[in-house]
């Protein structure tokens, strides 16, 4: 009977050490396998996060149609579709008789841009059919270039009448582009006044050069203090010594809508969405410029997160009409011209406006060079008698490289 019971009980030891090893492989893999996970995740949080060239996330349009009211035109058979990674993302704000300056400043985009462009165009109602058939009716290889998708002005409910006549009706929309265009990464945002000589994704490609707690880039409102408006006439915090310009705005909308920003108004650092309104609140009977004064008043307090590019990235009259004070201009030229104060309609700046009417009257599929540059180099020699006009060759040269680097790659016809 003993020889019986010492076998059931070795019998039933074995099975209990069998059954102990089975569950300790078991747990062995599944541990394997979470942390070969967890390796996986860190390893795609820091290629999105942790670099200096973020990881885009492409835009949900169809998502971005229905929740925000866009309308989308894709090009079928572009080239977008195949290399929707190298898109530049370019927004825009259109109100009043601001149609024709808007399409200008796209087409100078579409013309000197070798990669593919996606525009977000925020107009008035009135305004969006015109949009719409004005690039809709370009030659079918330039609509090959851009995509673009069509939204209505916009504003927090509660505070809409307050946004709107904040220094220019549709002006502060911009402010509220990362909370509309919630699955964009990272956006260039432009006025209607501003004109690309060379590519966009060469200043898309200053996303790059961010450091970690960096997310949005501007170039200063001047360069020398002596002609500086903040420095002198501000009643609020500026950054800097001479305050940021927001014409050209580049930004990694992810970490902005991320990030929580000091302020003066409490100890308790706010989101983008909390901050814009109290902001406003306490600084309405103080501010001039608007939206801009408001961007000013947050990278004041926020240094750390701002890039600074130089100033032929948003080249103004106040660079030259009293005397050349754009330095890195003269060496390289100028990047982007912004006709600020409606110089590009008036006879204040002629050097600006011959510019402006060189690449609004070019005809697509003419040849850049004969139809474009020389009739402006030619222009901007009766305007030497300005200040302005004396910087004139600044403004071609950047621009003649470009015409002639688009015009070399472009296929035989």
């Amino acid at each position: 009977m003993r020889c019986y019971l010492h076998a059931f009980l070795l019998c039933l030891l074995f099975t209990l050490f069998s059954l102990l090893y089975v569950f300790s492989q078991l747990a062995s893999t599944l541990e394997d396998s979470d942390s070969r996970g967890l390796r996986e995740q860190r390893v795609a949080d820091r290629s999105s996060h942790d670099t200096g060239y973020l990881l885009r996330k492409m835009p949900g349009l169809e998502g971005l149609h229905e929740r925000q009211g866009g309308v989308n035109r894709e090009k079928s058979g572009s080239a977008v579709e195949g290399h929707s990674d190298e898109r530049s993302h370019l927004a825009v704000v259109a109100c009043g008789p601001r149609l024709e300056e808007t399409l200008t400043m796209l087409k100078s985009a579409v013309l000197l841009s070798k990669k593919p462009l996606h525009f977000y165009i925020f107009a008035e109602d009135d305004l969006q059919d015109s949009f719409r058939n004005a690039l809709e009716s370009w030659p079918r290889i330039v609509r090959t270039k851009f995509n673009f998708t069509i939204y209505p002005i916009t504003f927090p409910e509660e505070n809409a009448k307050e946004w709107k006549k904040l220094f220019k009706p549709c002006a502060s929309q911009r402010l509220f582009l990362p909370l509309i265009l919630k699955e964009v990464d990272s956006l260039l945002y432009v006025d209607t006044d501003i004109l690309f000589l060379q590519p966009v994704e060469v200043i898309w490609s200053l996303l790059s050069q961010f450091n970690s707690s960096q997310l949005a880039a501007m170039a200063p409102e001047h360069e020398e203090p002596r002609i500086g408006w903040y420095n002198r006439f501000a009643r609020h915090p500026y950054y800097g010594k001479t305050g940021i310009n927001s014409g050209v705005m580049l930004m990694n909308m992810t970490r902005l809508r991320g990030k929580y920003f000091k302020n003066d108004m409490t100890a308790v650092a706010l989101k983008w969405e909390e901050i814009l309104m109290p902001l406003l609140q306490k600084y309405k009977l103080n501010i001039t410029w608007g939206d801009q004064d408001l961007l000013n008043i947050i990278f004041n307090q926020n240094p750390e997160s701002l890039y600074v590019f130089p100033c032929q990235w948003n080249y103004r009259p106040d660079h030259c009409i009293y005397g050349s004070n754009c330095h890195q201009a003269e060496q390289e030229g100028v990047f982007i011209l912004h006709g600020n104060r409606g110089v590009y309609h008036d006879d204040k700046q002629p050097a600006f406006r011959a510019v402006y009417e060189a690449i609004q009257k070019y005809q697509f599929g003419e040849d850049m060079e004969t139809t474009l540059l020389q009739p402006l180099e030619e222009s901007l020699k009766s305007t030497k008698n300005t200040y302005c006009g004396r910087a004139s060759h600044l403004f071609t040269k950047k621009l003649k490289e470009s015409i002639m680097s688009v015009q070399k790659d472009a296929p035989q016809r």
